[in-house]
């Protein structure tokens, strides 16, 4: 057999790898939506795809690049590894030699420092193969062990995402999920009714979103695309890296006149689209734990997480409290600064939150802030009480600074408690306890008597938060700061 002989064999295997499970199974994936490669090549950068493992195979049959496409391409001209498991092929159903080529994806990922995109679409483990089935599984649980905090990864559920695919994907840093034809589940509604009696919602974007197992959601696959592209622009490479700086055209000293009228009850979405570049705010887990808000910015075109306070809200919940708390502790891992806006004024009251573990989650807060390095500014825009002032990045925490707004309350309760025992005797001789709030929040709570005592850095005029917070994160892109030597932390789990 001569070169050219081999040219076309060679030739030949490629086009039946790149076709998959053929025509008519790639027809009726497509009806929900791209193919596993139409999907690749809409996320990375036109042109720039390259397809690492194309002629791999089943050992005891063929199948097409084994139901997996893996590669490297580029995001915004950026290196970054992705794997898109092939429905038309076998289901996409995980086997010893797919699982080889993702985890071949992981450990380059990690070696060249680049992030890794996994979209899923698999009916599960391929039971064909038994135990190794089983053992694949493990391998790419433990490779996408081995990547977190070391690059940045991402998961996209647009189709089916079953039982270990589910916690492969859970196991990523951030879950985009297609609303329309996304499915994200340990035990299916099959296997929930005839084991319980009962149905369960495994499926719709409401679902997924609200329970908070996805970050992002979208109702197509392009849509999914594009978030995930969006995502990738806010992320560094890896952990040794900063997040890629862009070009800036709003002004970096730019006042807000319309903060000075913002009290009592507010969405501080609007406070945060004020303060960071453009008002862009990409909201992390927006229809999860309410009462928090938590997502990236810009400020002078660097990125940062803003974590914040709802107010009007019942409080801190224990949805909320891990949800802020996973989100730092990601900034933390990929040198992102983090701003909080605090406006806390206690914890969830019920019995159910306590009973679910409300100290336990207050604590995760806690630590996470106590733990991250990285730069951290705080600005106190209404009430800063007790313990739920302290999981807010209080200075006590570590917080490098702290500003409040005038209106702001700091005091170890909010003014109705506070008053009620402070002052119980001149209520019980009928004072109007209106007129000693007001004294109590011009006293015991003002930002003033908290700057005096150095609990806070400065109280500032609303309007100026921009350029003060601008200010602080140039002074801080300096900053060195490590703990003590340790295996790992323990964190509260």
């Amino acid at each position: 057999m001569d070169t050219m002989e081999k040219l076309k064999l060679l030739r030949e295997a490629r086009a039946k790898a790149a076709q998959g499970g053929g025509e008519e199974k790639r027809k009726s994936q497509r009806s929900d939506g791209l193919t596993a490669r139409e999907r690749v090549l809409a996320l990375l950068d036109e042109g720039s795809f390259v397809e690492l493992g194309a002629l791999i195979s089943a050992r005891e049959s063929c199948t097409p690049a084994d139901g997996v496409i893996t590669g490297y391409g580029t995001v915004d001209g950026r290196l970054v590894y992705v794997y898109s498991q092939d429905a038309a092929v076998m289901g996409g159903a995980i086997g010893e030699m797919n699982a080889a080529k993702v985890c071949g994806v992981y450990e380059m990922a990690a070696k060249m420092g680049a992030p890794i995109v996994g979209i899923l679409d698999s009916c599960g483990a391929r039971i064909g193969e038994g135990v190794a089935a089983q053992a694949a599984a493990g391998k790419i649980f433990a490779a996408a062990a081995s990547v977190s905090g070391v690059v940045p990864s991402v998961s996209l559920v647009l189709g089916n995402c079953a039982g270990s695919g589910a916690l492969a994907a859970e196991m990523s840093d951030f879950v985009i999920i297609n609303g329309k034809t996304g499915r994200l589940f340990v035990n299916g509604p099959t296997v929930i009714e005839s084991s319980t009696g009962k149905k369960a919602a495994v499926d719709g974007k409401g679902c997924f979103t609200v329970s908070g197992s996805a970050h992002f959601a979208a109702d197509s696959d392009e849509l999914c695309l594009e978030t995930a592209r969006l995502l990738l622009s806010y992320l560094p490479a890896n952990n040794l890296s900063d997040p890629a700086v862009l070009d800036c055209a709003d002004d970096l000293n730019r006042t807000s006149p319309a903060l000075e009228s913002v009290d009592g009850e507010y969405d501080v979405r609007t406070v945060i689209a004020e303060v960071v570049d453009d008002g862009a705010l990409l909201e992390v887990q927006s229809a999860y734990a309410k009462s928090a808000v938590a997502g990236f910015a810009r400020i002078n075109g660097s990125a940062v997480g803003v974590a914040a306070n709802q107010p009007g809200s019942d409080g801190l919940t224990g949805q909320a409290l891990e949800k802020l708390a996973r989100f730092v502790r990601f900034c933390d891992c990929f040198n992102i600064p983090v701003i909080t806006f605090t406006n806390a004024d206690g914890f969830a009251v019920s019995a159910a939150e306590e009973e679910w573990g409300l100290a336990r989650k207050g604590a995760k807060l806690l630590y996470a802030f106590a733990e991250a390095t990285v730069p951290k500014v705080n600005v106190i825009v209404g009430k800063a009480c007790g313990s739920a002032y302290a999981v807010m990045n209080s200075k006590q925490l570590g917080a490098d600074v702290v500003y409040a707004w005038p209106q702001a309350e700091i005091a170890p309760l909010p003014s109705n408690t506070g008053v009620q025992l402070l002052y119980e005797d001149k209520l019980h001789q009928g004072a109007s306890r209106e007129e000693l709030e007001k004294i109590y929040k011009e006293t015991d709570a003002s930002p003033l008597m908290a700057a005096a005592m150095g609990l806070v850095d400065d109280v500032i005029e609303p309007a100026e938060t921009r350029p003060r917070i601008a200010a602080a994160l140039e002074m801080l892109a300096s900053k060195r700061a490590c703990g003590p030597s340790r295996k790992h932390d323990n964190m509260p789990m």
